[in-house]
């Protein structure tokens, strides 16, 4: 058993009886015990000790279409800061139209979660960033040409000087990944009306708490709690019943691509919940955009309960209220290319 789930499941007995709705009081006391509201921007820089340089040069990086081949692709692109962090495609297009082979996860509030990628590959975001830039079917960039594009756009030599003061060549790949890792760490979205609600404001609606009730009593918990209410840790898809094939393709075989394990078969990171309303399609195939019917396929997949239509619009309804604070972020003048900049590939 995780501790993660061991943690829950104490919380959980903790209570006696299933809460109630209508006691909004134990519901919260509940809630509080289970999940956590996400912590202001300035807290969690001021927490990790963030580099302002650093968080600068990961904007400018993070919006910089030359760390990829094409020169056409960005973190951005499937990554959007407008559209709740995520692209809303099924899966990611990438170089030469390629398309990839899942959804594109959120990076809003990612820094919360255990590990990145919906196998968990990554343990960080600094991590994360290495393998979409090297991807064939992404980025499609080196280390080598990355660093030479960098090392050519005296504007960049500078940031880079400035960001990593002390370092004997600045400009380096795991610099530019330390830096994305800087700035996506302040891609968080506090004060979603749950939060309030955890930080006693009558800020949920009678519907809203009985989704939240339904949500803790049913189950839900045990592989969405904790401030993200997801992300920390890896479960089967198909815990009691497992989905059809264009939900969980037979080929893909989740966290059994990196353990090589043969219980980790079509095991995937729990997905965070926080702005789910934002992120349709759903799940690592992408192959669901309505967020009720996603509830409804968890509760017989992962719960075995099949949910009542009334029991699928109220989950649904408190899954919204975990819509928090869009980051309002400003898009980077660029510097521009010298004659020593590598050219884009087709």
């Amino acid at each position: 058993m995780s501790r993660h789930f061991a943690g829950v499941l104490c919380a959980v007995l903790a209570w006696s009886t299933p809460v109630m709705a209508d006691d909004a009081s134990g519901l919260r006391e509940m809630a509080n015990a289970l999940f956590a509201p996400i912590p202001q921007p300035a807290a969690v820089i001021e927490e990790r000790k963030l580099n302002a340089e650093q968080i600068e040069l990961g904007r400018m990086l993070f919006f910089e279409p030359r760390l990829s081949s094409s020169h056409i692709i960005t973190c951005n692109t499937c990554h959007a800061i407008g559209t709740g962090g995520a692209d809303n495609i099924p899966a990611s297009i990438g170089h030469g139209w390629q398309r990839g082979p899942r959804n594109s996860p959120t990076v809003f509030n990612a820094v919360f979660n255990a590990a990145q990628f919906w196998d968990g590959r990554a343990s960080d975001l600094a991590e994360q960033a290495k393998g979409p830039v090297q991807a064939s079917v992404e980025m499609n960039s080196t280390v080598e040409l990355v660093e030479a594009t960098l090392r050519s756009i005296p504007a960049y030599v500078q940031a880079f000087g400035n960001a990593f003061q002390g370092d004997d060549e600045p400009v380096t790949f795991e610099n530019m990944t330390r830096a994305i890792e800087a700035f996506e760490t302040t891609l968080i979205t506090p004060d979603a009306r749950f939060d309030k609600f955890l930080r006693g404001e009558d800020a949920l609606d009678e519907r809203e708490l009985a989704g939240l009730g339904l949500f803790i009593n049913k189950g839900c918990i045990a592989c969405h709690s904790g401030v993200n209410l997801g992300g920390q840790a890896y479960f089967p898809f198909g815990v009691i019943k497992r989905p059809g094939a264009e939900i969980l393709p037979e080929e893909d075989k989740g966290r059994f691509t990196v353990t090589n394990t043969a219980t980790d078969e079509y095991v995937f990171r729990a997905s965070p919940l926080r702005n789910i309303a934002l992120t349709a399609p759903y799940f690592h195939s992408g192959e669901v955009w309505s967020l009720e019917e996603a509830v409804a396929i968890m509760g017989t997949s992962q719960l075995g309960h099949e949910l009542n239509p009334e029991e699928v619009r109220d989950i649904t309804a408190f899954l919204h209220t975990l819509t928090g604070v869009q980051p309002t972020v400003a898009y980077p003048i660029l510097p521009a290319s010298t004659d020593s900049t590598p050219r884009p590939s087709h």
